[in-house]
C-alpha cells in the first residue's frame, strides 16, 4: 500500500462537479465546418499536407509533425479543404493562428485503419513512431506531445510510472466520466506505455471524491490482474498539478528546471493513455477527446465525445444553450482557464472543458486593491514560491529577479489569487512576466544569430581576401622564379660566347706578340752577324727559343680557332 505525501499549500474551492456528471457522455454532433489549428501542443506547430480542393478521409493525416517537439494533425472527418490560413483560435491572446478549414460532407468517411494487433511483437522505435504519427498529445495539461514523453533512452531508467487522474480543478468531469465509462481504454493504453518505459511501479493518483471512478478502475484491474496500484489522495486543489501528483505519491520534490524523468518519474494523464490505446490497438488517431460542458447557461450540463476542430458554437447549441443567461464563456475551469469572447473557435486537443457562466455563478472579479502583504498567497502556492515578490517584479519588469526567484516554477494554478483579499489578478502579472521574458529570450536569441551569421560573413570575407593574397603571392613567386630561371638561362648563353672569344683573342695576341719577339731576335742576330759582333751564339739560342714558342702559340691560336668552327 503506497503511503501518502503531502505538498506545499492548496486550496478548496466548491469543486461543482456533480452539474455534469448526471448523465453518460454523448456523442457531439457532427459539425458543418471543422476548424483545426497547426499548433494543438507545446513545440513547433504542424506542416500542412494537403492543399485547398483536396478530399480527405476521417482519420487523414493533414499536417506533418515538424521538428523534434511537434505533433502530426489528422482530419476528423471525412470532406473538403476549404481554407488554409488565419482563423480565430482558443488561446489567452485573442489573436487568429494558421488553421487547416475542412467542410464536412456529412459520410464520415474513415481511412484504412493501420491498428498494431501485438504491440508487445514489434520494435519499442515502431511503436513509438506509430504513436508519433497519430499525433498523440497531452491531454492533462499543455499538449506535451506524448511520444516525446515515452522516448527517454539510455539516459533516464524510470521507477515509477504514475497516471493522473486527479482532475483537481473544479467543474471538469471530463477524465471522471472517462474514468467511469471506458476503464479498459485507460488499463490498456497503461499496458503500453508500461511496455515502452518498463517502470518497477504504477500508480494511479486520484481525487477521493471520484468514488465511481475509484471503483471502476479498481474492478477492472482486480479482474485482469494488473500489476497496477490506484492511490486515492485528499480533495486538494492543485493536487492534480504533475510535480504535486509526484510529491503527494512519492514525496519525491522535482528539482526546479527539471523534468520528472530526471528523477525517475513519468507521469501521464487517464485521457492521454485513452488515445494512446485507441491509436495503437484501433489505428485511431487522435481526432476527438471527452470535453465538459458545464455552467448554469446550459440546459444540458454532461461530458462530450466532440471531434476536434468543432466550433464551441455547435457545442454550446447543442447543450441547449441561453445566451440571454450566460455571461462568461470560459475554455477549462475556473482556476486556470481563459474567458472566450468568439464562440467560433474550435476545440483543440487540450481543450477539456467549456463552461457557459451565469453572472450569479461567475460574477465580474472587484477593482484589484493595493496589497496588504497579508502573505497568505505565499501559504497556498503548491509549487512553494514567493507569489508576493513575484507579483512585485512582475508590476515593475524586474523580470530577471523574477527569473532567479523562479518564476518559471509556477503552474499559473490561481490559487495565490483565489485567496488574495486585495483581489489582484497575481496569474495574469506572472504570465505576462513570462511572456516578456519568452520575448526577451527570443530577441536575444535573433541577435545572437545575427551576430553569428555578421561574425561568420566576416570571416568568410577575410577568409576570401587571405586566399586572395596567397594565391597572388604564389602567382607573384611563381612568376619571380620562372623570370630567375629565364635570366639564369639567358646568362649563361650571353657569358658562354664572350669567355671562347676572349680566350681566342687571348691566344691569337699571343701568337701575334711571340712572332713579333722572334722577329727582333731575328733582326738582332742578323745585325750581329753582319757586323761581327760578340755574343752571336747567345742570340742564336734566344732566336731557337722564341722559334719554338712562336710555334706553340701559333698551333694554340689556331686549335682553338678550327674549335670554333
Amino acid at each position: 500500500m503506497t503511503r501518502i505525501y503531502s505538498f506545499h499549500g492548496g486550496i478548496h474551492p466548491p469543486d461543482n462537479k456533480r452539474q455534469s456528471l448526471g448523465a453518460p457522455i454523448k456523442q457531439a454532433p457532427l459539425p458543418s465546418r471543422l476548424i483545426l489549428p497547426l499548433q494543438q501542443h507545446i513545440g513547433k506547430s504542424a506542416t500542412p499536407i494537403v492543399e485547398v480542393g483536396d478530399r480527405v478521409l476521417k482519420g487523414q493525416k493533414i499536417a506533418d509533425a515538424t521538428g523534434f517537439i511537434s505533433a502530426a494533425l489528422h482530419a476528423p472527418s471525412s470532406g473538403t479543404v476549404t481554407y488554409i490560413g488565419l482563423q480565430p483560435a482558443p488561446h489567452a491572446s485573442g489573436l487568429e493562428s494558421p488553421c487547416i478549414v475542412i467542410e464536412a460532407d456529412g459520410l464520415d468517411e474513415w481511412i484504412s485503419k493501420k491498428a498494431i494487433a501485438d504491440f508487445r511483437s514489434i520494435q519499442k522505435k515502431a511503436l513509438l513512431d506509430h504513436i508519433r504519427e497519430s499525433g498523440v498529445a497531452g491531454l492533462g495539461g499543455a499538449g506535451f506531445p506524448t511520444d516525446i514523453k515515452l522516448n527517454l533512452g539510455k539516459d533516464h531508467i524510470i521507477n515509477t510510472l504514475i497516471i493522473n487522474a486527479a482532475e483537481c480543478e473544479p467543474y471538469i468531469t471530463a477524465d471522471d466520466a472517462l474514468m467511469r465509462e471506458r476503464p479498459d481504454e485507460i488499463l490498456k493504453g497503461v499496458e503500453i506505455i508500461a511496455h515502452l518505459l518498463e517502470p518497477s511501479k504504477i500508480l494511479i493518483g486520484i481525487e477521493d471524491n471520484k468514488p465511481n471512478a475509484i471503483k471502476a478502475l479498481r474492478d477492472y484491474i482486480r479482474e485482469y490482474q494488473l500489476p497496477i496500484e490506484v492511490v486515492v489522495v485528499p480533495t486538494l486543489y492543485p493536487s492534480g498539478g504533475e510535480k504535486q501528483l509526484i510529491q503527494l505519491l512519492t514525496s519525491i520534490e522535482v528539482p526546479s528546471g527539471s523534468i520528472p524523468a530526471d528523477v525517475g518519474i513519468v507521469c501521464q494523464n487517464v485521457g492521454t493513455a485513452a488515445a494512446i490505446y485507441r491509436a495503437v490497438e484501433l489505428g485511431e488517431p487522435m481526432i476527438s477527446r471527452i470535453v465538459t460542458l458545464t455552467g448554469f447557461a446550459l440546459g444540458h450540463r454532461q461530458n462530450y465525445d466532440v471531434l476536434m476542430g468543432t466550433p464551441f458554437s455547435v457545442l454550446l447549441e447543442a447543450a441547449e444553450v441561453d445566451r440571454d443567461k450566460m455571461f462568461r464563456l470560459v475554455m477549462g475551469g475556473p482556476m486556470m482557464g481563459i474567458s472566450i469572447e468568439d464562440d467560433r473557435i474550435p476545440v483543440i486537443k487540450t481543450t477539456n472543458c467549456i463552461i457557459a457562466a451565469t453572472q450569479e455563478e461567475m460574477p465580474p472579479a472587484p477593482p484589484a486593491q493595493p496589497c496588504i502583504r497579508c502573505g497568505m498567497c505565499e501559504q497556498v502556492c503548491p509549487a512553494s514560491l514567493l507569489p508576493q515578490q513575484l507579483y512585485w517584479f512582475a508590476k515593475g519588469r524586474e523580470f530577471d529577479k523574477a527569473r532567479h526567484h523562479n518564476l518559471f516554477d509556477c503552474i499559473e494554478c490561481g490559487a495565490c489569487a483565489y485567496v488574495c483579499p486585495s483581489n489582484i489578478p497575481l496569474v495574469q502579472h506572472y504570465r505576462f512576466a513570462k511572456s516578456e521574458i519568452r520575448n526577451e529570450e527570443a530577441e536575444q536569441q535573433k541577435s545572437i544569430q545575427a551576430r553569428e551569421r555578421f561574425e561568420a560573413r566576416q570571416a568568410r570575407l577575410a577568409r576570401e581576401v587571405a586566399e586572395k593574397e596567397q594565391r597572388r603571392k604564389e602567382r607573384a613567386e611563381a612568376a619571380a622564379k620562372e623570370q630567375a630561371r629565364k635570366k639564369l638561362e639567358q646568362d649563361q648563353t650571353t657569358h658562354a660566347t664572350p669567355n671562347a672569344e676572349a680566350e681566342l683573342k687571348k691566344l691569337k695576341t699571343a701568337a701575334s706578340v711571340a712572332r713579333t719577339k722572334l722577329k727582333k731576335a731575328r733582326e738582332a742576330l742578323k745585325n750581329a752577324e753582319d757586323k761581327d759582333l760578340d755574343g752571336i751564339e747567345k742570340l742564336q739560342a734566344t732566336v731557337a727559343q722564341l722559334e719554338e714558342k712562336a710555334g706553340e702559340a701559333e698551333r694554340a691560336w689556331q686549335d682553338a680557332s678550327g674549335a670554333k668552327q
